[in-house]
């Protein structure tokens, strides 16, 4: 029953923010997307709250 937990939890069926992060530079196309991105990611873009205005 304890490998079984430990099996569904070590899979990670939600991805982490760092992991969104990443996936969303990664998909950039030029250099210049990849420098808006950037921007957007280090003002908080997947870190904010769904309460934020």
């Amino acid at each position: 029953m304890l490998n079984l937990f430990k099996s569904v939890l070590s899979q990670r069926l939600i991805p982490t923010i760092a992991e969104l992060e990443r996936d969303y530079l990664n998909a950039s196309v030029s250099r210049i997307d990849l420098e808006r991105r950037q921007r957007e990611v280090d003002n908080g873009l997947f870190r904010r709250s769904s309460f934020d205005f």
